[in-house]
């Protein structure tokens, strides 16, 4: 009997243990998907805040065409000097091609809202220890060039007096969801700071999309993200929204956030793993 008895009760003790490690085990994707929610709604909101720092910057910048486009004057004559004015005859060549110009329009007005949080994304979910510093850099980068855009607001080239530049968006706004003011969407122009063209932020997000990839990317990956730096800097120059120079600073500011976001990173080890779950 009591043999029979030990044996009724040997089970009861064996799963008791096991019971409470598979509860233990079933909590932890909730108690990941809750701090994968709360991280994640912060760094929404510091993004969104980000962007409501872009948009002010819009609302607030000097709107004189003017003193805009005496100052791009002094950047392309700067560039003659280097000989690097090259935007009218790439502009002229490829801007009146309506095959060339859609798609041209299409990737200034898309690509920089879709493939730059996609890459956020991809290393807040799947390279969480490297997402602090990469997110960093490019708040960094991006900050810069808005307090460039509120002190030194500068007239692109499809602004300029005269008609040696074609503005490859208005004449192609019915294609797409844009409007005839740079890459707003239609009716949304009079958000839309014109005279926003140095530095280039949608060069400088290709370099830190590239820099963000670099590491994780195979010989393919690192050629396509390195003709997705090159094609951005073309299609900027060609559809007349940015000066040579306005793309080496947009890559000149992304590098300072790199560098800053390193130093950040290197004085406060913590902060590679404080949105780490």
């Amino acid at each position: 009997m009591s043999t029979i008895t030990g044996h009724r009760h040997s089970p009861a003790r064996a799963t008791a243990p096991s019971s409470r490690r598979s509860g233990a085990l079933a909590a932890l994707p909730r108690l990941a998907r809750r701090l994968v929610t709360a991280t994640g709604t912060r760094e929404i909101g510091l993004l969104a805040g980000l962007w409501i720092f872009y948009t002010f910057s819009r609302l607030v910048a000097d709107d004189n065409l003017a003193v805009a486009r005496s100052r791009a004057a002094d950047i392309l004559h700067l560039e003659a000097l280097l000989h690097l004015d090259v935007e009218a005859s790439i502009n002229r060549a490829v801007a009146p091609v309506m095959d060339i110009a859609v798609p041209m329009s299409f990737w200034y007005a898309t690509l920089h809202y879709v493939v730059t949080p996609a890459v956020l994304a991809f290393l807040f979910f799947r390279h969480r220890a490297e997402y602090p510093r990469a997110r960093n850099a490019i708040v960094i980068g991006s900050a810069i060039g808005l307090v460039c855009y509120i002190l030194f607001p500068t007239a692109p080239p499809r602004l300029m007096p005269g008609s040696h530049y074609l503005d490859a968006l208005a004449m192609t706004s019915g294609q797409g969801w844009w409007g005839g003011d740079a890459s707003a969407p239609a009716a949304l122009g009079h958000i839309t700071n014109e005279l926003a063209a140095m530095p280039s932020l949608h060069v400088g997000w290709t370099v830190w999309v590239a820099w963000a990839l670099w590491r994780h990317a195979n010989v393919v990956g690192r050629a396509i993200v390195t003709l997705y730096v090159a094609g951005t800097t073309f299609v900027v120059l060609a559809t007349g929204n940015h000066w040579v120079l306005d793309a080496l600073a947009g890559a000149v500011v992304i590098a300072l956030g790199i560098l800053v976001s390193g130093r950040i990173a290197s004085r406060d080890p913590a902060d590679l793993t404080t949105t780490n779950p």
